[in-house]
């Protein structure tokens, strides 16, 4: 199959209409579904100790709940400083009750409503990982390529959840309606995975081999796993 990347509906909607609000949910039970938040806290631990990772950046982390669910995971003990996050994305959805949410786990949230791009290319402080979940997916070659670029010199980890490009995800993908998954999901879900990734496609547009170790496979049943972790 080959990689095409269309527009979503999701993307098209603003942040109040019922339609995407229906979407937010339906992501929240396929992320709940693939173990996309547990995946994504196994590798934060696996690259960095407890004391060492204080700051985490989201691209494309729409309310933050996604994140919201992989520091759960992470169970971290509450350190000197206060540990930090930053949610990127073009609309500002973080609510009180998910701030007060990530206070209580020792965190202190804060979210840029940027296109991650133009964040990451301009000023974006450097943290000790950057996550996107379901978000790569959205960019052209070319826009990936500049978007990875950006991201290397921003942090010292990198991980990506993707969709998986193959036949049996787009098939599955067609069917989300049986869990309940509205009218947009229906829509954007096959989209999602014929702009997905496959084999080591996401490591090949990575700018630099040489000091960093990347890891790029099949994560579940539906997902495609990259993790980039800088040589120490």
């Amino acid at each position: 199959m080959e990689r095409r990347v269309e527009p979503e509906w999701l993307d098209e909607l603003s942040a109040n209409d019922p339609r995407a609000q229906r979407s937010r949910n339906d992501l929240r039970r396929l992320n709940a579904l693939m173990g996309n938040a547990g995946m994504i806290a196994n590798e934060l631990r696996r690259a960095f100790s407890e004391s060492a990772l204080q700051r985490i950046t989201e691209i494309g982390a729409g309310d933050g709940d996604f994140l919201l669910q992989v520091v759960r995971r992470l169970r971290l003990r509450n350190g000197v400083s206060p540990r930090e996050i930053l949610l990127v994305d073009r609309q500002f959805l973080l609510s009180e009750k998910a701030k007060h949410e990530f206070r209580d786990l020792h965190w202190n949230a804060a979210a840029l409503e940027s296109d991650a791009l133009v964040y990451l290319a301009n000023g974006a402080p450097k943290s000790n990982a950057i996550i996107a979940n379901l978000f790569l997916h959205h960019f052209s070659d070319a826009r990936l390529c500049e978007l990875l670029k950006c991201a290397a010199g921003k942090t010292d980890a990198f991980i990506a959840l993707e969709p998986r490009r193959s036949a049996f995800a787009f098939f599955f993908s067609k069917q989300v309606g049986f869990i309940g998954c509205g009218p947009v999901t229906r829509n954007d879900a096959p989209v999602s995975v014929r702009a997905g990734f496959a084999n080591r496609e996401i490591s090949a547009r990575w700018p630099d081999h040489e000091n960093w170790n990347l890891t790029e496979r099949p994560a579940g049943l539906f997902g495609h796993l990259f993790v980039a972790r800088r040589k120490s």
